[in-house]
C-alpha cells in the first residue's frame, strides 16, 4: 500500500504550487521524483513530511492520514534531506540514541544496525564527535545512519547523491536497494538521471506544480518515443518545450 499522493493541492499562504498532483510508491518500489527547479518537487516533500498543510486531497502512508495519528504517521517515514539537519549540540552517538527513542526502537537491535552502517559509512570511530567536527559529505553520511536504522516503511530522500564520494553513493544504493527488497517503498528526488535510470522502478516527471507524466522507464520510451531513449535527453526535451512555452 504505502505512499498514496491523492489531488493534493497546496502551497505557501494562499498561492498553490501543487496542483491537483496524485502518485503512489507501492510497497519494495523505488519511486524518483523528477523536475526542474521550481517544479514543486520539495513543495511535494515538505507536504508528505507533514512540514505543510494541503489546501485539498489527501497524502497516506499505509492507509493513515496525519490528521488520524500524527504520531504513527511520522514514525512511519525516515527522510534523509537535501541539506543535512543536525543537533549542533549531541555528538553522533547522541544523534542515533535520539532517533531510536522518536521511532521506539529496541535499542540493542538498532546499535545492531547502526554499527553495521558506521562501519560501511567509516564513521565507526566518530561517535563522540559534534556536527561542527563533520564535512557536509560526512553530516550526509550521520542522516543516511539515522534512517537507515529505523524500521520505517516509507523512505524519502532528497538529492542524496550531492556531497557523497563515489563509495558512498555506491553504498546509499546498495542500502536502498536491500530495503527494496525488505518491501520498503522510497521516494527518491533526484537531478542525477543517469543513476535514476538504472536503479529506480518508476518515475514521476513534475512540471509547474503537476504530474506532467508518470511510469516506468519503458513506459517513458515508448510515450516519449521522439524524444530519445535515455531518460535524461528525453526529459531536458520535455524541459526546452516547456521553456519555449512560457
Amino acid at each position: 500500500m504505502s505512499l498514496k499522493v491523492n489531488k493534493l493541492t497546496g502551497g505557501y499562504s494562499s498561492i498553490p504550487v501543487l496542483k491537483n498532483e496524485t502518485f503512489d510508491v507501492k510497497d519494495g518500489e523505488l519511486v524518483s521524483l523528477i523536475g526542474l527547479n521550481g517544479s514543486g518537487k520539495s513543495t511535494t516533500i515538505n507536504h508528505i513530511m507533514g512540514l505543510m498543510t494541503p489546501f485539498s486531497g489527501t497524502i497516506t502512508v499505509n492507509g493513515i492520514q496525519i490528521t488520524d495519528n500524527i504520531e504513527k504517521y511520522k514514525q512511519q517515514i525516515a527522510y534523509i534531506p537535501e541539506m543535512p539537519i543536525l543537533y549542533n549540540e549531541l555528538t553522533l552517538r547522541e544523534h542515533i540514541e535520539t532517533t531510536i527513542m522518536a521511532y521506539n526502537l529496541d535499542s540493542d537491535d538498532a546499535w545492531k544496525r547502526a554499527q553495521k552502517l558506521l562501519k560501511i559509512f567509516r564513521l565507526d570511530n566518530k561517535l563522540d564527535w559534534f556536527p561542527s567536527n563533520f564535512s557536509k559529505g560526512m553530516r550526509q553520511k550521520v542522516m543516511i545512519v539515522c534512517a537507515f536504522i529505523t524500521d520505517a516503511k516509507l523512505f524519502v530522500i532528497d538529492e542524496p547523491f550531492l556531497g557523497l564520494d563515489p563509495l558512498a553513493v555506491n553504498d546509499l544504493l546498495q542500502l536502498i536497494n536491500e530495503k527494496k527488497h525488505e518491501g520498503a517503498s522510497i521516494l527518491m528526488s533526484t537531478h542525477v538521471l543517469d543513476t535514476a535510470e538504472k536503479y529506480c522502478d518508476r518515475f514521476v516527471l513534475i512540471n509547474d506544480g503537476s504530474v506532467s507524466y508518470e511510469g516506468s522507464m519503458n513506459e517513458i520510451q515508448q510515450h516519449f518515443n521522439d524524444l530519445g531513449h535515455s531518460l535524461n535527453k528525453i526529459y531536458l526535451a520535455l524541459a526546452k518545450k516547456d521553456d519555449n512555452h512560457e
